[in-house]
């Protein structure tokens, strides 16, 4: 049975890669504190509590990246001869669930608080024998989970868009907008403070709506990589230009007559096959097998490319 090549990032990218492992370590401790400053402050607020079960669920994608990273380089064997990297796509897969299925129920939980009429309270604290409300310790814990956040996001960004990293991608985005959690919940927290509880509510319901919008957009995205979708940018809105590179790189070979390509995306890197009519040539298996090499050294995104000659595209045609 054949098995994939064994897959190494290159040397060039292996920096970026230990740089992006090292931010989701940091990532992981500065949520947790945030996890815990918000537990302290929430108090009945259902603004603070949604935020707080968001900033919780933060955590999955860089846990399952950092889980994902110590898999995606593993030989292919017996067992598995297409290797490891699906492991990425997995690890995908279960974040945008679990941030779905969150939002889901943070949406039933905020409009059961409007429908039944919970009105939270906010009290007040005494510290150095000062009143103090506790609204305005929650804005600054809000702010805290909100400033931090958006600096990792954008550290991450470009680490995610250099490895064709998603999940890595997705956490730098929300990381980002984490701004419009913290300022839903501080609108919500003065709104109460105003005599307008139905406000904490409302920005509670805010929040999960976002959290549902951005799980229900990745959850689309990582089902279709897993059915093999043609591969698409790391942001999941356009089709991979590489593709078509590989298209042109094939029909400038002076023995190929016509080509066509189907390749899908495997966590960070290309599988796929290239079809090609060919012209009549001496040596075609030495010329195959070149073309195949000069591919994989072309990108270290192709990782497994095989190379067909077929009579003719009609049967294709008639498939698609």
């Amino acid at each position: 049975m054949r098995q994939t090549q064994e897959f190494r990032l290159p040397f060039s990218l292996r920096k970026s890669f230990k740089k992006a492992v090292k931010l989701e370590w940091i990532t992981l401790g500065y949520l947790v504190s945030v996890i815990i400053l918000m537990n302290l402050v929430m108090g009945s607020s259902q603004a603070m509590k949604t935020a707080w079960l968001e900033d919780a669920l933060s955590t999955l994608p860089a846990m399952a990246f950092l889980i994902a990273s110590r898999y995606f380089e593993k030989p292919g064997n017996k067992r598995f001869p297409y290797g490891f990297h699906r492991v990425y796509s997995i690890a995908f897969l279960a974040g945008s669930l679990a941030l779905f299925s969150m939002g889901c129920f943070l949406a039933i939980d905020s409009s059961l608080a409007l429908i039944n009429v919970e009105r939270p309270t906010i009290g007040s604290v005494f510290i150095f024998g000062q009143q103090l409300w506790m609204g305005w310790i929650m804005i600054l814990v809000l702010v805290y989970s909100a400033i931090p956040a958006m600096w990792l996001g954008n550290k991450k960004m470009p680490l995610a868009k250099k490895i064709h990293n998603k999940i890595l991608f997705t956490d730098a985005d929300t990381q980002k907008a984490d701004y419009q959690t913290a300022f839903a919940a501080m609108i919500g927290i003065i709104g109460v403070g105003l005599g307008f509880w139905w406000m904490d509510a409302l920005a509670a319901l805010f929040i999960s709506i976002s959290v549902i919008k951005d799980g229900l957009n990745n959850l689309k995205n990582a089902v279709s990589d897993l059915m093999d979708r043609t591969p698409m940018d790391v942001t999941s809105s356009h089709p991979d230009e590489l593709v078509d590179e590989i298209i042109r790189i094939m029909d400038d070979l002076p023995w190929v007559e016509e080509v066509k390509v189907r390749f899908r995306e495997q966590g960070m890197v290309f599988f796929g096959e290239v079809y090609v009519v060919t012209k009549t040539v001496q040596h075609l298996e030495a010329l195959i097998k070149e073309a195949q090499d000069n591919l994989q050294e072309f990108h270290w995104k192709i990782h497994d490319v095989c190379i067909m000659v077929v009579k003719d595209f009609d049967q294709m045609r008639e498939e698609e």
